[in-house]
């Protein structure tokens, strides 16, 4: 934001220098994006079409980039070349790299129909693209170049130039330039007032926007509803909520009443200034004044709500509140479903939807699927398919997302019959359509060691006509060699060669660990010798693969090779490399090269994650050394790993042993703090 503030100070100049006649006045400079070139001739014409199919975007980028820009454009238009229509401005408009071409182009079209320059959604555009691509800064030389062209800076135009000012942070260049406003021949009006202090507060400049918001009179402007809603939604942000209904009261004074606007900035203002019953009590008024609330009136209220109390508390107030007071009664039951998905709160979701089906209530499609996904996560699976099952039959759809996460969550737990079903009903409902979708099943089913039925899946989309890919084949080969079925992997790497595909490093990886885990460790350094071969680079993975299944075979010393080696050619190693060399060396009760590799770690700037730390804090218990268990422990603990409760009742037990009481029931106190589930041990 302070280059964007330099840079507007830099390109500054006094508009006093354009008071001069412009006839006599020829541009010293295209804009502040251009130097001074020679004209080079006119771009080429774009081959012979109809219509507007014949005009590409970098053709006119090509003309609104030369100094005769608005003369070419008018030939383009002439020669027919160019038909305009909202969707034809729209789409140029968004498509131009330098910003200077979008705001001329907005200049020409609005000459030849001055539709276009009321256009809300041309000039939506139009300020997109200065606020993504700008600043354009209103310079002398960009004035100019308006005025040699026959046209003038509207206010209309200035009023979309202030507003990137102000998205963009220059506040002092939006004040700066309209105290020049004259000089352009335009005189102050209400509307630009309006423009100038919303730039102000979009900036952060409240105070500069109040001192605009008091000179009002002098220019003989009257602030109107839109300007107290302004400056109301500024003070509102910066929680000063007492000072917004000031401006209420003396809004109401000028015989302007509260609109729809006023009350939602308000009630989002008491909700950050955590003033919730102050909030509720403004949605009770609006229905006194006949004041229909609108879509964000909703959800300021609930997001508030749920903003500055307690999440349960949130769902307890709404709950009344919207039995009392029902406003827009689907748009806030969705509003609230999403909250308490958002917030993880399964149980309440749960009944609350419950009792909305009973009202024969049906969310949208994306708040339902976003609810069940939460479910899914945080509450019994039995009562989360009761529930689908219900909506279902009123009409509504799942997604593919949140039937394949249901679907894997049955698995997992041993209910296939019910994962049966509703992969049943997602197929009959279209969803299983693709390779995309059958490559996602079939790895539901690789994840649930399911692997007869991926490969029933397999097969089912090879005989829907359905080519799988390499993802498909990488996906069932890691499944099988998960579980040691190597020869298995290998049929489907023979599949996947006659198919015309090569083995990726996701392939190479997969076959090691399958070999790994099938206690064919030299099969798999040959299967890692010919990864060369095809031209597929080892990556942390497939070195940590078999550093692992080294240390659990207890060859530590190839493993330690392998780790040399692994940074040799340049690949980090990571915490998964360590760890399994420090787990391995502390078994052995070799600390002390434990601790090295430890130290080798921290200088990399790897943090030691639980596994490092409970295999030190194991092998220093076995080896009663209890002051250095303390302060692995608390240092453990200061590096932000919580101990678990295997650990935390390790060194418990441990140190009751040993008599060391005290430091025990520090310790304990400590765990206690955290919820840390404890054994009952004797003299503790």
């Amino acid at each position: 934001m302070r280059r964007l503030s330099s840079l507007a100070s830099r390109s500054t100049t006094s508009l006093r220098n354009l008071t001069e006649d412009p006839k006599n006045t020829t541009i010293s400079c295209q804009s502040q994006f251009k130097t001074n070139t020679p004209v080079p001739p006119p771009p080429p014409p774009p081959p012979p079409s109809r219509g507007n199919s014949a005009i590409n975007h970098h053709y006119i980028s090509q003309i609104l980039s030369r100094n005769d820009w608005f003369l070419l454009l008018n030939h383009e238009l002439k020669a027919k070349r160019v038909v305009l229509n909202p969707q034809f401005v729209v789409s140029l408009l968004q498509n131009q790299e330098n910003p200077l071409y979008p705001l001329r182009f907005y200049i020409w079209v609005s000459n030849i129909d001055p539709l276009f320059a009321k256009n809300q959604s041309v000039k939506g555009v139009l300020a997109t693209a200065l606020y993504r691509k700008g600043p354009v800064l209103l310079s002398v030389e960009l004035v100019k170049d308006i005025r040699n062209s026959g046209l003038v800076v509207t206010e209309d135009l200035l009023g979309i130039l202030i507003g990137s000012w102000g998205r963009l942070g220059l506040a002092k260049y939006c004040a700066e330039i309209f105290g020049q406003i004259s000089f352009l021949g335009i005189s102050p009006s209400t509307r630009l007032y309006n423009a100038v202090i919303d730039a102000l507060i979009k900036s952060n400049s409240l105070d500069l926007a109040y001192l605009k918001f008091q000179q009002m009179s002098a220019d003989n402007c009257k602030p109107d509803r839109f300007t107290y809603n302004i400056l109301i939604h500024g003070v509102c942000r910066t929680g000063v909520v007492d000072e917004a209904l000031r401006l209420v009261k003396q809004m109401e004074g000028l015989g302007y009443l509260p609109n729809v606007y006023t009350y939602t900035i308000l009630i989002d203002g008491f909700c950050n200034a955590r003033r919730v019953d102050e909030a509720f009590r403004l949605v009770e008024m609006m229905k006194k004044r006949n004041v229909i609330p609108n879509e964000a009136t909703v959800r300021s209220l609930i997001h508030g709500v749920f903003r500055c109390i307690a999440p349960c508390k949130a769902f307890e107030l709404l709950i009344m509140f919207l039995e009392k007071e029902p406003m827009m009664q689907k748009l806030a039951c969705d509003t609230l479903l999403y909250c308490l998905s958002n917030n993880s709160m399964a149980r309440e979701a749960a009944l609350f939807m419950k009792k909305l089906a009973g009202r024969g209530y049906l969310p949208d499609n994306s708040t339902f699927n976003l609810t069940l996904t939460c479910l899914i996560r945080g509450l019994d699976l039995d009562e989360t398919c009761l529930i689908l099952d219900t909506f279902i039959e009123l009409g509504l759809k799942l997604g593919f997302n949140t039937y394949l996460a249901l679907i894997q969550a049955l698995y997992n737990i041993g209910k296939f019959v019910e994962g049966d079903r509703y992969l049943d009903q997602m197929t009959k409902d279209g969803l299983l359509s693709n390779v995309f979708s059958y490559n996602m099943v079939v790895d539901s089913f690789c994840k649930a060691s399911m692997m007869d039925r991926a490969r029933k899946s397999f097969k089912e989309m090879c005989l829907r006509g359905i080519a799988p890919t390499l993802v498909t084949f990488n996906t069932i080969i890691a499944g099988h060699c998960k579980i040691g079925e190597v020869h298995k992997a290998k049929e489907f790497l023979v599949m996947l060669l006659e198919s015309g595909f090569d083995p990726d490093i996701f392939t190479f990886s997969s076959l090691i660990d399958g070999l790994c885990r099938a206690h064919r460790i030299e099969d798999a350094f040959d299967c890692f010798s010919e990864m060369c071969q095809w031209d597929v680079t080892p990556n942390d993975v497939t070195y940590n693969i078999l550093i692992r299944s080294l240390c659990v075979i207890g060859d530590v010393a190839r493993a330690m090779k392998l780790l040399r080696k692994m940074q040799a050619t340049g690949i980090s190693a990571d915490i998964f490399s360590f760890n399994a060399l420090i787990q391995s060396f502390c078994r052995m009760k070799k600390i002390e090269k434990a601790e090295k590799l430890f130290n080798s770690l921290l200088r990399l700037g790897l943090d030691p994650d639980n596994y490092t730390y409970g295999a030190f804090i194991k092998a220093l218990c076995e080896s009663e050394r209890f002051d250095e268990v303390i302060r692995m422990l608390n240092s453990m603990e200061a590096k932000g790993c919580i101990p678990d409760s295997y650990t935390c009742n390790l060194v418990l037990e441990s140190l009751v042993q040993k008599g060391c009481l005290e430091e025990a029931r520090d310790i304990a106190k400590r765990c206690n703090q955290r919820g840390t589930k404890l054994k009952a041990i004797p003299g503790l």
